[in-house]
């Protein structure tokens, strides 16, 4: 019997990162913090992780899956709103014109968001966002997006709560799209996700009560609106924090300034091949400022091509 639990009992931790100094980093911090006794014993209320979620949890290449959401409702919104064939950014959507609709900018993409996540309650909005992703597929490999998660991360998740860790999702993406498949794709559930968010209003409507989306922008969960959001919503700083591009910068140096230090970790996108390369001219998960300052920080910069053996679970 004893025998037989063997194999079970010495499965190596994060079987699909490579034997390399980022898995070792990672495996070793990790060790500190729960040595009872230890100089970096972290007690267990205390072991809050956070990650974010675009290119460090799923891709966000050729664009963040929510854009995707985004350019797949106009159209199915668009028989209502015959104006949106003459009127920018949606006639580009309609059109398949990215690099039009890439000359909007940011409040062009804002535009099209209030456009189709408001008007609405949030169960309405939960279904549509659960529907959609029983079918989506991303462009380029055709696998659903609920496929395309990174697997030596999920992994990671699941060694952390292992170690008494309580995971977070912190995304400058909107909560309310990413809590329907969270818990399913992450093993995080919909109170631990922590993204923007637009206005909601509680209403009667025929003697239901109801809350209503509408089209305003409440809080903004990217760059230092991170750690204001883990602040607000999570109450406690975390000790561990991983993400892959300059929104994540104040994030990072704010939980790698944790006492004793926390663990800051970037997941660089270095595989052309299994996934992207990117990092500095991307128009998507920029990684410039925070690259620069990595080795100055001390924070773990995740080689995607030589520190993961797999990156989806579909790759051979």
């Amino acid at each position: 019997m004893v025998i037989g639990a063997l194999p079970a009992l010495a499965q190596e931790p994060l079987p699909s990162w490579n034997d390399t100094a980022a898995k070792s980093r990672i495996m070793d911090f990790v060790k500190a913090t729960v040595t009872e006794g230890g100089e970096r014993y972290v007690a267990p209320e205390d072991r809050i992780a956070v990650f974010d979620n675009d290119g460090t949890l799923w891709t966000e290449q050729p664009y963040y899956i929510q854009l995707g959401f985004i350019l797949d409702r106009v159209k199915t919104l668009a028989p209502e709103h015959p104006e949106w064939k003459t009127k920018e950014p949606f006639k580009s959507v309609l059109e398949g014109d990215l690099k039009g609709l890439a000359k909007g900018g940011e409040m062009g993409i804002v535009e099209l968001g209030m456009a189709t996540h408001a008007g609405m309650t949030t169960d309405h909005f939960n279904t549509i966002v659960t529907d959609w992703f029983t079918t989506a597929k991303h462009p380029e490999t055709g696998k659903l997006y609920t496929e395309m998660t990174y697997l030596p991360m999920r992994e990671l998740l699941d060694y952390l709560r292992a170690n008494g860790f309580k995971t977070y999702i912190v995304s400058g993406g909107g909560v309310e799209f990413m809590r329907p498949v969270t818990e399913k794709l992450y093993g995080i559930p919909p109170e631990q996700v922590v993204g923007s968010t637009i206005t909601t209003e509680f209403a009667i409507v025929d003697d239901v009560p109801v809350l209503n989306r509408l089209p305003k922008i409440d809080f903004v969960d990217d760059g230092p609106g991170k750690p204001v959001g883990i602040n607000k919503f999570i109450g406690r700083k975390p000790i561990f924090v991983a993400g892959n591009s300059d929104g994540d910068y104040e994030m990072l140096r704010w939980a790698a300034a944790a006492k004793p230090p926390g663990f800051a970790m970037i997941v660089h996108h270095t595989d052309g091949v299994r996934e992207y390369a990117y990092d500095r001219q991307s128009s998507f998960g920029k990684l410039d400022k925070a690259l620069d300052e990595a080795e100055l920080r001390n924070w773990l910069v995740v080689d995607m091509k030589n520190d993961w053996k797999k990156i989806f679970a579909f790759n051979q």
